[in-house]
């Protein structure tokens, strides 16, 4: 396999990561194996057996999911998931048993209180606090794990991963960090101590909204075997087609990073400079809550800002106004998304609270547009 080293330029690792030795008349990257079984003829032993254990696409996306979150280390194995969902349940199903504590944030994803139900349901106590001021680190006595998502979606809170992995670490706790907001190219997890990286490869990493997938890296054998093992029970294991379009997509990652965190913070900036006081969020906005502990262990600061409008009549006037940007949910997308974020439910947000994630646009258009849906939506 061609690899990347952790001296290269992030922008020639993200266009190699993971691909095979170049072989004459055979494309760079290899499409999709197609494969429920493989001819496996007397011994059992070899990499590929059966389609639900591996897969060589998988294979290959691993690899260059791998050398993103840790290059140069030869230590970390990286696994591939059907979605983010199913990547942050393989970790706290795979390490927590009945009797075991997790300390969670109170402020995540959406779909974490659904989590923190079934661990209850299944004898495993949940405690939970906010992300910002690291407050988790004052109800980690006696857990078992400690799940920090930084920044919070979709607060945009952070903490300071490498103060609490301490924290944890002294405590005899395992750490995960969530890194879908900021991705490899913004910051890596297990360069500051975290037991495992987590992320949903749906958002940024893939980046054209047209795959669902998920993954987790760890450095530490025994308990990714366990990761591995739970994957193999559950059956949470992404289609060939959705790996190889995973990995294509990466090779465009340090581009779609750079411009979209440039329209970021271009967005940002004119929001915070609107005559009307929108409680701007975003990490790498000088004056923003979380700018001095982000510039310490961030790269990049992502794709996503939040602001509050007046309210929620005022909130939908302003994504109907928007002509370059799609209300959807999810973010991380080439083109832009928003959405008012208290149509869910389940965040705790004000009813005019907008996630807005920056796609890949001009940036004078984009800032252009949301200077005009601002303006007509007050009307």
């Amino acid at each position: 396999m061609t690899e990347t080293t952790g001296t290269t330029g992030e922008g020639t690792r993200a266009v190699r990561a993971g691909l095979p030795e170049p072989v004459k008349n055979e494309p760079t990257l290899p499409g999709p194996v197609f494969a429920a079984h493989f001819h496996l003829p007397g011994d059992v032993k070899g990499p590929y057996t059966y389609g639900r254990d591996e897969n060589p696409t998988w294979t290959l996306l691993e690899r260059a999911v791998g050398e993103l979150e840790a290059p140069g280390q030869d230590d970390v194995e990286t696994l591939v998931f059907a979605s983010g969902m199913a990547a942050i349940s393989s970790v706290l199903f795979s390490q927590l048993r009945a009797g075991d504590t997790v300390v969670m944030p109170d402020d995540g994803y959406q779909a974490l209180p659904l989590v923190h139900e079934q661990l209850r349901a299944y004898g495993i106590q949940v405690r939970t606090a906010p992300t910002g001021g690291d407050a988790q680190s004052a109800v980690l006595e006696g857990a078992r794990l400690l799940w920090i998502e930084t920044p919070s979606n979709p607060g945009l809170d952070v903490c300071d991963i490498r103060r609490l992995v301490d924290a944890a670490h002294a405590r005899g706790a395992l750490v995960a960090v969530d890194n879908t907001l900021a991705t490899p190219l913004g910051q890596r997890p297990l360069d500051l101590g975290a037991d495992f990286s987590v992320a949903s490869g749906t958002k940024q990493l893939t980046g054209h909204g047209d795959v669902l997938l998920g993954y987790v890296s760890g450095r530490d054998a025994e308990t990714m075997t366990a990761v591995r093992r739970w994957r193999k029970l559950v059956g949470a294991i992404p289609g060939p087609m959705e790996a190889w379009l995973a990995h294509r997509s990466i090779a465009t990652l340090q581009l779609r990073v750079e411009r979209q965190s440039a329209n970021a913070l271009a967005v940002a900036e004119t929001l915070r400079d609107w005559p009307e006081e929108l409680g701007v969020r975003y990490p790498g906005l000088p004056g923003d809550p979380s700018y001095k502990i982000a510039s310490r262990q961030m790269r990049r600061f992502g794709c996503v800002v939040s602001f509050t409008l007046p309210t929620r009549a005022r909130a939908e006037r302003f994504l109907d106004a928007l002509r370059l940007v799609d209300d959807a949910t999810s973010f991380g997308g080439v083109r832009s998304t928003a959405e008012r974020r208290g149509r869910w439910g389940g965040d705790a947000v004000p009813d005019g609270f907008v996630r807005f994630s920056a796609g890949a646009e001009d940036t004078e258009d984009l800032v252009a547009d949301v200077r005009r849906a601002l303006r007509e939506s007050a009307d």
